[in-house]
């Protein structure tokens, strides 16, 4: 009796770590139960789950083959070892004996959920797509847990987090290896911007599924979030293999095309979801941004226009129309807006969206304080859903300088990939950034590659290794030697897919300016440019931009100032850490003497001049920001001084901006 309790015990603590996950553990408990007791079908089965696990797939076969061999001729075959059996014959490319693995399975069984997953697996191993399709809908349909996955999922989408957290891990506990609520689970850490989280848990689903085509879309979605667009590409493409009618694989798709810059290829997938899903109308909206980033102005109008007849209540394509820049709204325009946001079933987001076109509309009539007076009702809306700290972000600010000083790039002197080819363009959203990324890539040397989130993705890594996740700069003191030149050759190669052939590339991602002694760290021989422009321009102009995301702190006058101190006395931090490292290229200085300063542009960039660079506005190339369409015409100088129509409005900012706005007087 003592040995039967001793094996039971065993079996349970291996069952307990390979549901943490812990195959190695698991297999050391079996590999010593098996010692004591061989050929036990229990033991045997676990041990093969454990080294199929760890990817052995010849010794798990073996070990699972010789479970079921060592069941009674008179018991039933364990169902759960037969489809493990499946699994690794699968994983050995002997897909046609893991079929019939299957198939004595579901003929016993013919609701058995994991044993239709792993026939569909096996079936789009044989390339019989369609029939995949079919069995991994059995699977959903027989799955025991479907009406609490749709519960799960119909929180998620109405953006009740907590709730959908809650049920998903309930799933979870009963089964740890529940391929939807994983898929699940992983959406949520993905919304919470904890990509390798939301990564970790999908590749934990693959072990369950390797071609489940909720897996599949969850990690083109996660690895596009981490900057691995030649993986998430991939990823996306196997995904279309199975589900080529889905028009959620088409937008994924071009989700990714989008981040690698493949506008036209990003385009027909948007056209081929529609074609599938012709009434949803963010489709239309995705195509008219793609014609915009394309510089196709009347296309994207039209497409624009076309989303408003489908959906009179599209808030988004009303915005959209302003954001074009040059749009004429027409009285009748107006009005049709004014209307919708008086109807009391318009929800927040889209009255802020509202609120943003009318501040444009009366804009262009000159009527400024009408002008102003939506466009803080609109961002007094955004700020509802998206408040800012701004004593934390100041208190970040602080802690950057404090922790990359002198001394410290003095210790780190020598390291980093030596790669000269990335060109930095940093600063404040509206200052000027997306004009000098036109103006560099208009050079034979260079190549726009826009906003990359390549660096924010790697402080969010250090940023991750405390608890509070606020980890960023202190932990980098954790990192091995070595480690920086090993960050920055990640860097090249993450964004190696983006790039033709030029010598250099442009990341135009404004934010990185908290982050320009990382950069020096990481690639000591990029080169780095702040777009400087006057702060009650720069703050106003954002403050009536309407961001898709992540500009926060442009919702309050009292916080963009706020902001913007914090931004100047953090580069003025780098200047003396890092004398000559950052031009500070000013947006005012370039249109008073245009050929000058983009000399100066290139000098700083080692470049040779080019005459092209001073007629960037002919250069035809994609351009995702929402300076598109500026950047497109020569240089004008009615962006000069254009807060002074606000003035009055703009005294908060005033008095938030301090002493800082005595250094552009």
């Amino acid at each position: 009796m003592t040995g039967e309790r001793d094996c039971d015990g065993g079996l349970r603590r291996a069952r307990q770590a390979l549901r943490a996950g812990q195959a190695t553990t698991a297999e050391r408990v079996l590999r010593e139960l098996d010692a004591q007791r061989p050929g036990d079908a229990a033991c045997l089965a676990l041990l093969g789950a454990a080294l199929l696990y760890q990817e052995r797939v010849d010794e798990g076969i073996a070990a699972l083959q010789a479970a079921l061999g060592a069941v009674p001729a008179h018991s039933p075959d364990p169902v759960a070892t037969r489809i493990d059996l499946a699994r690794a014959l699968r994983a050995g490319g002997q897909f046609t004996a893991s079929r019939e693995q299957t198939r004595l399975v579901l003929a016993q069984q013919p609701h058995h959920a994991p044993a239709w997953l792993a026939y569909a697996d096996t079936l789009v191993d044989l390339q019989q797509y369609a029939a995949a399709r079919v069995a991994y809908e059995r699977a959903r349909l027989c799955d025991a847990e479907q009406t609490r996955v749709a519960r799960s999922t119909a929180a998620l989408l109405a953006d009740d987090r907590k709730g959908s957290e809650q049920l998903f891990r309930e799933i979870l506990q009963a089964d740890p290896a529940h391929v939807s609520a994983l898929c699940g689970l992983a959406a949520l850490s993905l919304a919470a911007d904890r990509g390798r989280d939301a990564e970790r848990l999908l590749r934990h689903a693959l072990k369950q599924s390797a071609h489940h085509p909720l897996i599949w879309r969850g990690l083109g979605q996660v690895l596009m979030s981490l900057g691995k667009l030649a993986e998430a590409d991939a990823a996306v493409r196997r995904l279309l293999l199975i589900e080529p009618e889905n028009p959620q694989s088409w937008i994924t798709l071009a989700a990714v095309a989008v981040r690698l810059l493949r506008q036209e290829a990003a385009l027909e997938a948007y056209k081929r979801a529609a074609q599938l899903s012709p009434g949803e109308v963010q489709l239309r909206m995705a195509i008219g941004h793609l014609l915009k980033t394309l510089g196709r102005r009347e296309q994207c109008e039209a497409t624009y226009k076309a989303a408003l007849r489908m959906d009179p209540g599209c808030a988004e394509a009303w915005w959209s129309l302003a954001d074009l820049k040059n749009y004429d709204f027409s009285a009748t325009d107006i009005a049709a807006m004014e209307a919708q946001l008086a109807r009391t079933d318009t929800r927040r987001a889209a009255a802020a969206h509202l609120q943003f076109a009318l501040g444009k509309a009366a804009e262009q009539r000159r009527q400024y304080p009408e002008s102003f007076s939506h466009y803080q009702l609109g961002n007094t809306l955004r700020r509802l859903d998206a408040p800012f700290d701004s004593g934390h972000f100041e208190q970040r600010c602080r802690r950057i300088s404090a922790y990359f000083n002198a001394e410290f790039f003095a210790r780190h002197a020598g390291c980093g990939d030596p790669d000269a080819a990335p060109i930095f363009i940093v600063g404040l959203p509206r200052s000027g950034s997306t004009l000098i990324e036109q103006i560099l890539a208009s050079h034979s040397q260079v190549e726009g590659t826009m906003e990359l989130p390549n660096i924010i993705n790697i402080s969010h890594q250090f940023d991750d290794m405390v608890p509070s996740r606020d980890g960023y700069p202190e932990t980098l003191a954790t990192a091995p030697s070595g480690a920086f030149t090993t960050l920055g050759a990640r860097y090249l190669a993450e964004t190696a897919p983006l790039r033709t052939g030029h010598a250099h590339f442009t990341d135009k991602l404004p934010n990185n300016f908290s982050h320009v002694g990382l950069i020096a760290l990481m690639l000591p021989n990029a080169t780095i440019i702040d777009a400087r422009r006057h702060p009650l321009n720069a703050c106003f102009s954002a403050y009536k931009q309407h961001f898709a995301d992540g500009q926060t702190y442009s919702y309050d006058l009292v916080d963009l100032g706020h902001y913007y101190r914090a931004y100047l006395s953090l580069k003025d931090h780098w200047d003396a850490v890092l004398p000559g490292k950052v031009l500070c290229f000013g947006y005012e200085r370039l249109i008073a003497d245009p050929e000058t300063q983009i000399r100066r542009l290139l000098a700083h960039c080692r470049l040779p001049f080019e005459p092209a660079c001073l007629a960037f506005h002919e250069t035809r190339r994609a351009v995702r920001t929402a300076s598109a369409e500026q950047v497109r015409q020569p240089l004008y100088a009615s962006g000069v001084g254009y807060w002074r129509h606000f003035e009055m409005q703009l005294e908060p900012l005033r008095q938030a901006l301090g002493d800082c706005l005595q250094r552009f007087n």
